[in-house]
């Protein structure tokens, strides 16, 4: 059963679980990495083998597969999906920003280029629940980006085969290229290259500890969204909240992962005892009724503030991944609201919506994180590189400046370097 607790009762540290792994991950992805740069695709089938129980004769989808699939998904779904990627669209598209040039002053140029990078990957997860709504966050805002080539990997089951809903996505965001890889070594194939996968520039996507950790091992090579770990909901709610909603908004995120937070801020003692035994409720009705029992049982917390605005500030203190605003007036508090990935505004705004129809992004900052990052968005798929340009009587005018301060910094070749063109005749 979810705990109540009065605010002050639990460190605040501790109010989400931020999970530390107790086992040694950081060393066997390494291991895991090293095998794929050495072996390429010799080693990604053996892995296939080993954590998928997948024998495959070839890693990559082929178009007749994803056809299959589009086919073998109902034809609503295929709707829905379209949907969705419309309101996705809708919503990067003003995400987009322009290269720009200045010159307001005689001989001087300078700008901006907004470049997108040559070739995204996206990791898919596909173990305990997979998820065709990642493929559209993931791959649309690349594809409004300009990203030439968008690859995905994605785990197959035992029979060879990916989840047909993830390959009927991957049509609908238009993705370029498809392997059937999960874990670690889909994220080294993906980082260095093999014979079949392509060398990526950036790897984006959510996925297990091992994923993580990998995404990690790779920074610098590729360039990476974030290290995301378990889903986190922060729900505050006023008095008048149902208790009902608010006890399926919790389970929404429960039922991600044993490891997920589902918390409840409130400035009402009557909606948390209620909250507290509508969970009971609702929790033997759900298909993955173990994992969320589990995450509400070890992780789950209701919290009782003094007042609404105390419950906003514990938001702004933990920065959650999604945070639900479950009062009449949500845009009064709007402004009030510094830290989290997400916000579902008022009592008809379930966190839900976020993660497959309404059109913001549902890759979010977790652990904290939210604090100093943002959800996954069109920049995350694009690169600015800036030039300047001065005509000889525009560096006449400042080139001793410029080498009057190279030399306070003891930089004598930067000085030469800014007048010597001066000694030389026009």
């Amino acid at each position: 059963m979810i705990q109540i607790l009065k605010y002050g009762e639990v460190p605040s540290e501790e109010i989400f679980a931020r999970v530390v792994p107790t086992v040694d991950v950081a060393g066997i992805v390494a291991d895991i990495i090293a095998n794929v740069r050495a072996r390429g695709d010799a080693a990604l089938y053996e892995y296939c083998e080993k954590f998928d129980k997948a024998k495959l004769t070839t890693l990559q989808v082929t178009a007749e597969e994803i056809a299959e699939a589009r086919a073998a998904v109902e034809p609503r779904f295929i709707e829905i999906l379209e949907q969705a990627a419309e309101n996705i669209r809708l919503f990067h598209s003003q995400q987009v920003r322009r290269s720009f040039i200045l010159n307001n002053r005689p001989g001087i140029v300078m700008g901006q280029k907004v470049i997108p990078v040559d070739r995204a990957g996206l990791y898919v997860p596909g173990g305990t629940a997979a998820y065709p709504s990642t493929v559209l966050m993931d791959a649309i805002p690349a594809k409004i980006a300009g990203v030439p080539e968008v690859v995905m990997v994605t785990p197959p089951g035992a029979d060879g085969k990916v989840n047909p809903a993830i390959l009927a996505a991957a049509s609908v965001a238009g993705v370029d290229k498809i392997f059937k890889l999960g874990g670690a070594q889909a994220v080294a194939a993906l980082a260095y290259g093999t014979e079949s996968v392509p060398k990526v520039d950036k790897i984006v996507g959510p996925g297990n500890a091992f994923v993580a950790e990998a995404k990690k091992q790779v920074f610098g090579v590729v360039s990476i969204d974030m290290i995301a770990g378990p889903s986190e909901i922060l729900i505050v709610a006023d008095g008048a909240s149902d208790p009902r909603c608010v006890a399926a908004d919790l389970l929404s995120q429960a039922e991600h992962d044993r490891l997920a937070s589902a918390v409840l801020v409130t400035d009402s003692a009557d909606l948390a005892q209620a909250v507290q035994a509508e969970l009971e409720v609702q929790i033997p009705l759900l298909s993955r009724a173990d994992i969320a029992r589990e995450s509400i049982d070890r992780n789950g917390k209701i919290i009782v503030a003094d007042t609404l605005m105390a419950a906003i500030e514990i938001a702004n203190e933990l920065a959650p991944e999604h945070l639900e605003l479950c009062v009449d007036n949500p845009f009064d508090y709007l402004d009030a609201i510094r830290h989290a990935g997400s916000i579902f505004m008022g009592r008809n705004t379930p966190e839900a919506l976020g993660d497959y129809l309404a059109g913001p992004n549902h890759t979010l900052p977790t652990g904290g994180t939210a604090k100093f990052s943002s959800p996954l968005s069109v920049d995350d798929f694009v690169k600015k590189t800036q030039y300047s340009y001065y005509t000889r009587e525009a560096l006449e005018a400042v080139a001793y400046d410029v080498a009057f301060f190279a030399e306070k910094e003891g930089l004598t070749a930067h000085a030469k370097s800014a007048v010597i063109r001066l000694e030389v005749e026009k």
